[in-house]
């Protein structure tokens, strides 16, 4: 049964055409004939405006344009939600670390020796002069961290192994762990580049982001109302719309 939408008909060769843009979804089908569905209410409605269709996509910006208006969320809506949803705006303690990474040896106890003691010499080195740190990595680490100087990034805790998470949460900001840190990765020299301590994020720091949400929340919404009256409005045959 041919797909029809208040009269007009969605072909076959649309429905495939439109099924290349949502290939990553569950059902490509699904999803193909309600956004064509969805576009032809759409137009019609841009139709019924007065607005010129010649140029679809711009016809429907100019209906969205017109149809989808609120308030914009202002400085005291926003403070009202950060203060209604606390849970929303805390975080964990967090740092960002740089490593430089030597293998354990080659499974004889005399190469994890070698490597150890070539481990120590470096550390040695940076501890000597951190500013070389970047470059060792450079030249001696095995991880791929180490094109990049050793940088790690930031992370929380429980997204490093054990024994570099006590080590770079046990050393302070702009320094090096004095010791040699084991893992089944190997030997880890760690500077640790920054340090914040978990708890309530300010709203000053949040209010600009939080703002923004909070508006792309509300133009969502009004879409979704817009798109569920038509639908409800509109005679779809061959295909049942599922609820908006």
């Amino acid at each position: 049964m041919a797909i029809t939408v208040n009269g007009v008909e969605i072909t076959e060769a649309q429905v495939q055409a439109e099924m290349d843009n949502h290939a990553d979804t569950p059902s490509p089908r699904d999803a193909a004939v309600q956004q064509l569905v969805l576009h032809q209410l759409l137009l019609q409605k841009a139709k019924e405006s007065g607005l010129d269709t010649s140029n679809e996509g711009q016809a429907i910006g100019e209906l969205l344009d017109k149809e989808l208006q609120f308030t914009p969320v202002d400085e005291e809506a926003c403070l009202a939600f950060y203060d209604a949803n606390p849970e929303q705006f805390s975080q964990g303690d967090s740092a960002a670390a740089s490593h430089i990474l030597f293998p354990p040896g080659s499974g004889d106890e005399l190469a994890a020796m070698l490597a150890k003691a070539k481990a120590e010499g470096v550390l040695a080195e940076v501890q000597a002069d951190p500013s070389r740190f970047a470059d060792l990595a450079r030249e001696h680490s095995t991880c791929p961290s180490g094109k990049q100087g050793g940088d790690l990034g930031q992370f929380g805790r429980g997204q490093m192994v054990p024994a570099f998470e006590q080590a770079a949460f046990s050393t302070e900001a702009g320094q090096i762990a004095p010791q040699l840190v084991e893992t089944q990765f190997g030997y880890h020299i760690i500077q640790v580049n920054d340090r914040q301590d978990g708890g309530q994020v300010a709203f000053e720091d949040i209010k600009e982001r939080l703002q923004q949400y909070l508006n792309q929340m509300a133009s969502r919404q009004a879409m979704h109302e817009c798109l569920s009256k038509l639908v409800d409005a509109a005679k779809i045959e061959g295909y049942a719309m599922p609820g908006l």
